[in-house]
This record gives structure tokens, sequence and C-alpha cells, in this order.
């Protein structure tokens, strides 16, 4: 019976999400899809809070004394890791994250410092903008594709270890449909795909699963609990 649960999160963030699968009797392989670089930031003065839509942005911010308002519990326990005081998750995705931001803060207390990723972020900034909010938005590091597929996963992949792959982003999805090597998709056919949402669910349609089961809820326990 097939073992293997391939991880395509960024390295930066796969050891953790590698530890669980362990943790249920599997045996993890990470395939990063994504490198993620950081970018130096400035960061605006007297915002009342900061919205995190990933842990990518964390190194990027300064240890300042304002609420930290994250996407998900992952990203939150991150951000306490680093040093972080005040953070509440809104143990979702960006929809929840905008919704934390209208129930906790007033449009009229200050500005929002939005912390995020290259080419990502603005739709919860027109979300929070739509809200009466003012929001800074601020790139504070790009994750970019990888050109070839990671050759551990592919071996793994035509040998018929794969049970399961991970999938937390569409984005991650897509490189996956996109990057692929041809002669790994028969086998596919005796490989669940795991997703974290509908959109997610929907770009792996486009290649030949067993099943593409999707997480109850936008979280990496929900995932997990999938295996």
């Amino acid at each position: 019976m097939p073992r293997v649960v391939l991880i395509t999160r960024p390295a930066g963030e796969a050891a953790g999400t590698a530890s669980a699968v362990s943790a249920l009797g599997y045996e993890p392989i990470v395939a990063p899809l994504f490198v993620v670089t950081p970018r130096a930031m400035a960061v605006p003065e007297c915002v009342q809070a900061v919205v995190v839509t990933s842990g990518h942005a964390l190194p990027a911010l300064p240890l300042v004394d304002v609420p930290i308002l994250a996407v998900g519990d992952s990203t939150a326990a991150r951000a306490r890791a680093w040093g972080f005081a005040r953070v509440e998750s809104a143990g979702g995705d960006a929809v929840a994250l905008a919704a934390l931001v209208a129930r906790r803060l007033a449009p009229g207390a200050g500005p929002l410092l939005l912390a995020s990723g290259a080419r990502q972020g603005h739709a919860i900034a027109a979300d929070l903008r739509g809200r009466g909010f003012r929001v800074i938005r601020r790139v504070c590091y790009s994750a970019d594709p990888v050109r070839v597929f990671p050759g551990a996963a592919a071996d793994a992949i035509r040998c018929g270890d794969v049970h399961a792959v991970l999938f937390l982003s569409a984005e991650t999805a897509a490189a996956f449909v996109r990057l692929l090597p041809p002669e790994c998709n028969d086998a596919l056919a005796s490989i669940t795909a795991l997703a974290i949402g509908k959109t997610t669910a929907d770009v792996l349609e486009a290649l030949p699963w067993l099943r593409i089961r999707r997480a109850r809820t936008p979280t990496l326990d929900d995932v997990l609990a999938l295996i």
C-alpha cells in the first residue's frame, strides 16, 4: 500500500507539515513548487493593526506593539513564535480574515498595514476598503514557481509509492498541473489530491486523480485530516 504523502509547500514552512504527516504514519516527501524570497519593506508608523495573509510576511515586520491579525492558525502560531505578543487568528481564508478585521477594529481608528506577497493581497485590500478601512499594502516577499518539477516527487509518483498530495493554495495546484512530467499522468489514477478549498480543487480537476478531496474548512489541520 502506498505510504508516501507529497507536501507541495515552500521549503521554509514544510518541516512542520512533514512532522505532522509522519505522526500519522506516512512518509513525507517535501516537493516545494514555489521559492519564497524576502523583500525589504518600509513600515509606516501609527497603524492600528497589521493584517497578515501568510507567514512569509512575518520576517519583514518589526516587533511593534500592535495587533497582528493572521489569516489562519498556522500563521498565527508562527507570529507568536517569531515574538509577536498580540496575535489573533481568523482560522480560515482571506474572507474570514476580512471579517475578523471588521469585528475587531474600527475604520476610523487608524490605517491598517497589509503585509503581503508580490501580486497578492489585492482582493482582501479591496474588501477592507469597501468596509471603510484605510489599507496600506506593502510587499515584503515574492513567491515564484520553480522551473522543474521536483525529481524525488516525480520518482515516487512513477514508482506507485504516493498515497496523497497536499495542496494548500490554488497557485500551488496550478504549478503542479503545469510542471508535472507527462509520464507521471497515468500514475495519478491511484493517488488522492487533498485540497484546502474549492478554488484549489477546481484547478486540480485538470489531472486524472483517483479522487480529489476538499477540506471541511480552509485550514492545514482539516487538510491533514483527509489523509
